[in-house]
């Protein structure tokens, strides 16, 4: 199904840690594509910078601070939610905990707990609220932020690859409890993406690895969170979206592969 003007006219979505980085950008988005956007964040400075940056524009947002790990703060952001705009139309369960790397030789149960409640325990909660708006309402689109870490391993992050993994075990079994209801639940799986502003010289070296030749910008994970929140997934739900650059399609990063780049032809 094509749409014609703004894809998420008449829609609302809530885009959880959307204060800085890929959440930002995908609410920003959002609001260009015409959705009435909540913009959550644990850190109220961020998420009203993203939401006055949508309305500077002749968007619809609010702000709602809340750490998405508790439910308490959970249940007061979708409170509020419903309270303004009445009903969710679009989760976007982007909110984690990325500096979380620990040799596991030195873990203990603190970080293991901390890590596994920001990065999936918060998209239990978020999920459960929105779900139980959605499939009485028989629509709704939930999208989770998964990582190249669920189904490859990072070094000194098992908490972390082990949330991710559990973020898309969630995202098919949702996938399929919420299908009969018209609810569809799928992931975005995010590269290399420059979310928080690396130096020149850390993107050079990590572009090196892509098979597109650079790193991804956190602009570029907003496109394919509209498609899926978007009527034009209409027939979309239990997968995972990679945005990667086709890091994961390689066997071999360029600089150990037996084919290098220097052996690609020259073009004019």
């Amino acid at each position: 199904m094509t749409q014609n003007g703004p894809r998420l006219r008449n829609k609302v979505a809530v885009v959880t840690g959307a204060g800085a980085g890929i959440g930002r950008a995908i609410a920003l988005r959002f609001g260009a594509e015409g959705a009435d956007v909540v913009v959550n964040d644990i850190n109220a400075a961020g998420a009203d910078d993203t939401a006055q940056a949508i309305v500077a524009v002749g968007g619809s947002a609010i702000a709602v601070a809340a750490n998405v790990a508790d439910k308490a703060q959970v249940d007061q952001l979708f409170d509020v939610t419903l309270e303004r705009f009445k009903t969710i139309d679009v989760l976007v369960n982007n909110a984690s905990l990325t500096t979380t790397m620990r040799h596991f030789l030195e873990a203990d149960e603190q970080w293991w707990d901390q890590i596994l409640a920001a990065n999936l325990k918060s998209a239990f909660l978020c999920a459960l609220r929105a779900a139980q708006v959605m499939a009485r309402q028989r629509r709704g689109s939930i999208i989770n932020m998964s990582s190249g870490g669920a189904s490859r391993a990072h070094r000194g992050n098992a908490a972390y690859d082990a949330a991710k993994g559990g973020v898309e075990a969630l995202t098919r079994a949702l996938a399929l409890d919420l299908g009969p209801y018209g609810v569809r639940v799928n992931a975005l799986v995010p590269g290399s993406i420059n979310s928080k502003g690396m130096d020149e010289a850390t993107l050079r070296e990590r572009g090196m690895t892509m098979p597109l030749g650079r790193v991804g910008d956190a602009a570029e994970m907003a496109g394919p969170a509209v498609f899926l929140a978007s009527d034009d997934a209409s027939y979309v739900t239990g997968h995972l979206l990679v945005v990667d650059g086709g890091l994961l399609a390689q066997q071999r990063s360029a600089q150990v592969d037996i084919f290098p780049l220097s052996l690609f032809p020259k073009l004019d």
